[in-house]
């Protein structure tokens, strides 16, 4: 399957180039544009597998798009720029870019550049997903925890009883412990503000 790949540069030669050079190496172009308001309608509609885009875009820059980009629709993003220094560099660091090629373009960096950004991305995605369930696992327990306690307190019952009366309403009812621990601690703390 052909890698689709999303052109974004204002400087028509360079675009023209770098669309045949892609071509030639077996991607496919998902869509061009020449400014930040086009990268972000395409990026939206062709699901490109990449972006290639030009840091001096016209108002805003290419950067300010890929950042707009990565926190509307997250994807590999790779910044063509004639000018490297510091500050763009960690500009494009912040944005989320996955790499950068620098212009002129020499054609034999294309491919293995565009693989390794979408590589680094699909990692950045799997960690990030890996985080964020992690940390519902650690916000499910300690919803438990705390529901667990209100049931020894209020019923006179040993952990391991509170956990299975938490268990078994869970099985009951068809839902996960974590909701039934919310539903106790609400429950819990409506009746304390009722009471206080």
């Amino acid at each position: 399957m052909k890698r689709k790949v999303l052109v974004i540069d204002d400087h028509l030669p360079s675009k023209t180039a770098l669309m045949t050079a892609l071509v030639a190496r077996g991607f496919e172009v998902a869509g061009e544009g020449s400014d930040s308001r086009a990268a972000r309608a395409l990026a939206r509609t062709t699901s490109p597998d990449l972006i290639l885009m030009a840091v001096g875009l016209p108002d805003p820059d290419g950067i300010a798009a890929a950042q707009a980009i990565m926190e509307e629709n997250p994807l590999p993003i790779v910044l063509l720029t004639s000018h490297y220094d510091a500050a763009t560099i960690e500009r494009a660091k912040e944005a989320g870019v996955m790499a950068c090629l620098i212009k002129p373009l020499r054609e034999e960096e294309l491919a293995p550049t565009v693989e390794l950004a979408i590589s680094r991305f699909e990692e950045f995605v799997s960690v990030k997903k890996e985080n964020q369930d992690l940390k519902k696992t650690l916000e499910a327990r300690k919803a438990i925890e705390r529901a667990k306690g209100i049931l020894m307190k209020k019923q006179g019952l040993s952990e391991a009883q509170a956990f299975s009366l938490i268990q078994k309403k869970s099985m009951d009812m068809r839902k996960p412990m974590a909701e039934i621990a919310q539903a106790i601690v609400l429950t819990e703390e409506m009746t304390r503000d009722k009471t206080g």
